[in-house]
């Protein structure tokens, strides 16, 4: 319970957005053009924007824009956007805690501790890099070993050379993006390594960033050893089975005094687990119906804190739909319908939404997106109701790398009709 002075500090807010990069944005501006005034967003860092800031190539907004942007290109039309509307955000702000009831509280330099109520929240908190701790990687702890969006950062923020002579763990985007730009600054990458026997990249990368700067890319090799005791001086490699071990006698040595890790994203949940809201095991983000809510009545989870994505334009995309779903929320537009649960099949790895609403009146079309589960050729996605068929689409190849996207249209959630939908691939 609340003293009579705390209570006086609590601030109420309609919508309240956590996180000012490319899916807090989006999901503001969506509430502020469905009529929310009462809006805030808060920023643990100094400016909007989110990673986008240190993105410095193109290849951004070709789907939202049909052009081609940069990180902080896309970005400031979001930040120009957002001043325009007039919606107030306070960046340099840390959410300490969100509990069940929408109470937030927040601290920052200039306004201390703050205490917020919130009519809805939009949780956008985005990802972060999987750590070195988290593989298990042998050898000492030396300098000269770095996540790739570190070095990104060093690089196209600071204006640092983490090292001349780098090897890449790992092959996604980020890393594979990296490659590229290390060599642009003069520095020699000696190869990308990836334990998986398929990239985690977009294809269009492996092509740009690898082969066009003839940057051998290593399928089913991790690395077994690290040398160096302040500064790192070698790696070695080696080949790997179909269950991940190392195969003795296939080891080779580089001489190099740069490993960057590109190792996977994992989405920034820890106020969504303080929230108690129920999380999916194979996207490390919240459980979402089609309208981008949780399990908590009135919080939202949108973009990358939600599951990883590919690309922002599809963050973009996704975050309008929570920012215009939680002003919804607030107005007393709640959607009346039965749920029905959408479940992985056969070749398919963390579907979203979780959960469907078959609803009342009028359907609107859902996109549903998930990851295949290995590389599949010529394959087949079908989503199904008990026996029933309600979709099937032909892909020419399906690869973990790139997310999948299918539109479930109106006429087609008409036809479901049980509490299961399954979404599968057939070879």
């Amino acid at each position: 319970m609340l003293s009579n002075e705390l209570k006086s500090q609590v601030q109420y807010v309609d919508v309240l957005v956590i996180g000012a990069g490319p899916a807090g944005m989006a999901a503001a501006i969506a509430a502020r053009e469905a009529g929310i005034e009462n809006l805030l967003v808060l920023e643990r860092e100094e400016h909007m924007g989110g990673i986008l800031r240190q993105c410095i190539h193109n290849g951004f907004g070709l789907h939202r824009f049909k052009e081609e942007l940069t990180g902080p290109e896309y970005a400031q039309r979001d930040i120009d956007k957002v001043l325009e509307l007039g919606i107030e955000v306070r960046c340099g702000t840390t959410v300490l805690s969100v509990d069940e009831n929408r109470f937030v509280t927040a601290i920052s330099k200039e306004k201390g501790v703050q205490l917020f109520e919130a009519g809805a929240i939009v949780l956008a908190m985005g990802c972060r890099e999987r750590p070195r701790g988290a593989l298990g990687t042998p050898g000492s702890r030396c300098a000269g070993i770095y996540s790739a969006g570190t070095a990104q950062k060093f690089v196209n923020l600071e204006g640092y050379m983490p090292g001349k002579r780098v090897v890449i763990l790992g092959s996604g985007d980020i890393g594979l993006i990296m490659a590229r730009r290390m060599t642009l600054q003069g520095a020699k990458v000696l190869a990308c390594v990836e334990i998986m026997p398929y990239s985690g990249g977009l294809n269009r990368n492996i092509v740009q960033c690898l082969e066009d700067y003839n940057i051998p890319l290593l399928l089913s090799h991790t690395v077994v050893d690290i040398e160096g005791k302040d500064r790192l001086s070698g790696i070695t490699i080696a080949k790997v089975d179909e269950k991940r071990n190392p195969i003795p006698g296939t080891e080779q040595h580089f001489d190099c005094d740069t490993l960057l890790l590109s190792v996977g994203l994992i989405p920034e949940n820890e106020l969504t687990q303080q929230a108690g809201v129920e999380m999916s095991a194979t996207t490390q983000g919240a459980v979402v119906d089609d309208s981008l809510q949780t399990s908590k009545e009135g919080i939202f989870a949108c973009g990358n804190v939600l599951h990883v994505h590919d690309l922002v334009d599809f963050v973009s995309a996704e975050s309008f739909r929570a920012g215009k779903a939680a002003a919804a929320y607030v107005q007393g537009k709640q959607r009346k319908g039965r749920y029905v649960t959408m479940k992985d099949g056969n070749g398919v790895r963390g579907v979203v939404p979780q959960r469907l609403m078959i609803p009342e009146g009028e359907a609107e079309a859902i996109q549903v997106m998930f990851r295949p589960a290995a590389v599949y050729e010529n394959a087949t996605v079908v989503i199904r109701c008990n026996d029933k068929e309600i979709l099937r689409q032909r892909k020419r190849i399906f690869t973990p790398g790139e997310m999948a996207e299918l539109s479930l249209k109106p006429d087609m959630i008409r036809q479901i009709e049980g509490d299961i939908v399954t979404v599968e691939i057939l070879t």
